[in-house]
């Protein structure tokens, strides 16, 4: 009987061993695919979440504290869970509010005794007000090259949003990947122990995909381009102030601000009132990047003077009227075509030091509004905005950026097509 036993024994370790070996994958890094709207101009992406899984369509928020859905209609899920008043979740969250008493039948957004939340539509800048709760996420793994297998996690929080208005058709939410323990990269993070970083890559394509990764490099594109190789690194900036719609007092922005010192236009600096870009102790100023706003907003001063420097920049190229919401437009037949974009003056973000800049090609600053009109893509954003310089999605199309939230920086690449790529171009097809 012994042989019989220790080879029952044998069998039973390498049984264990084998299931073992199958569900302790833990992947070095994820992915999500990313199109732009036509309409709307929004960065849409669609992540698979519920028990059974539902494909589940939002709005990528690069700033956005939580991911937040519709739970009020046709949301079936045995796995969701509300989180209970005072409970490790509420505290994580940083929810302070509780739902005392909810109306009929227990479901998925209407629990009692369930810690709130306020989820933002940061397009329309409503926010309302609804339940924390955690339900399973599905999500692709990647080795930085290709797709690889899909991965769970069982209990990812997010909130219960019923603001949808003025959201691209089909979205039901917003993927938040703001700085918060409970946004996306956040919780990716935690639930496969790899380090707080993550990536985005837009395009202007509805049918060729961006791409979203959560986890550090490489970010491999076609012809094996590496686009986490070479990045210039500037501090990530922290607003004391919130910059959301509806926010508890005291708390502090989870949108990501960086330190710009001036503007450059073809090398020569923009005059500008430089308090603007420092921000102030009720959180007014500086500069942040956000995937909500379609084109880059400045502050009415430092609009008017960027456009003047454009303007003269070009004084030899035809103006026409502007088309809104742009203010400078050009006859497009007498500029010229470069590898990144139309032959316009470079636009310099000058970060912290006069060596350090984000340079914006004619590829990100203009864009063509019709048949042989191009006009430049900044548009005014007042007097008195709470932010003074708002990058936006058109200006970092085709760039990489690396949010390296352990380290509190941001490494950018400046244009892919520089470097013969594009961000369209990454693998989803080929399997690792």
């Amino acid at each position: 009987m012994a042989p019989l036993f220790h080879y029952l024994l044998v069998l039973s370790f390498l049984f264990l061993t084998s299931c073992a070996t199958q569900t302790s994958f833990r992947p070095k890094a994820l992915l999500l695919q990313v199109t732009k709207d036509p309409s709307t101009l929004q960065y849409v992406t669609r992540i698979n979440q519920r028990t059974p899984l539902v494909p589940v369509t939002l709005t990528l928020d690069l700033g956005g504290q939580f991911m937040w859905a519709n739970c009020y209609t046709n949301y079936v899920s045995s796995t969701y869970r509300p989180a209970r008043c005072r409970s490790a979740q509420c505290s994580l969250a940083k929810s302070t509010a509780c739902s005392v008493e909810c109306p009929g039948a227990a479901k998925p957004g209407c629990n009692n005794n369930t810690c709130a939340l306020m989820p933002d539509n940061s397009v329309t800048r409503v926010a309302t007000i609804g339940d924390l709760g955690s339900d399973l996420v599905a999500i692709k793994s990647t080795d930085g090259r290709n797709p690889g297998r899909v991965v769970t996690v069982p209990k990812f929080l997010f909130v219960c949003g019923s603001a949808l208005d003025g959201l691209a058709s089909g979205v039901v939410g917003m993927a938040g990947l703001g700085r918060t323990s409970i946004s996306l990269p956040s919780q990716f993070s935690s639930a496969f122990s790899f380090r707080r970083i993550f990536a985005i890559c837009l395009t202007s394509s509805s049918t060729s995909p961006g791409v979203v990764f959560f986890g550090d490099g490489p970010y491999r594109f076609l012809l094996n381009t590496d686009a986490s190789t070479g990045l210039i690194y500037t501090p990530l900036i922290k607003n004391p102030v919130s910059t959301a719609s509806a926010y508890t007092q005291g708390e502090a922005s989870s949108e990501y601000f960086i330190g710009v010192k001036s503007i450059r236009v073809g090398e020569k600096v923009v005059p500008i009132n430089k308090t603007l870009l420092t921000i102030d102790r009720e959180g007014h100023g500086g500069t942040k990047i956000s995937t909500v706003n379609p084109y880059t907003v400045l502050q009415s001063s430092i609009y008017k003077a960027v456009i003047r420097a454009f303007g003269n920049a070009l004084s030899g190229v035809p103006k026409v009227a502007s088309v809104a919401p742009f203010g400078l437009c050009f006859n497009s037949t007498s500029l010229g075509s470069t590898r990144v974009g139309p032959g316009v003056p470079q636009i310099d973000l000058v970060l912290q030091n006069n060596n350090v800049y984000w340079r914006i090609f004619g590829a990100n600053s203009m864009v063509q509004v019709r048949e042989g009109v191009l006009c430049l893509g900044f548009v005014d954003g007042g007097a008195n905005p709470m932010t003074s310089i708002v990058i936006g999605g058109h200006q970092i199309e085709d760039n990489l950026l690396q949010f390296d939230l352990a380290r509190s920086r941001l490494g950018f690449s400046s244009s892919l097509l520089f470097r013969q790529t594009t961000c369209a171009n990454f693998n989803f097809t080929s399997n690792a």
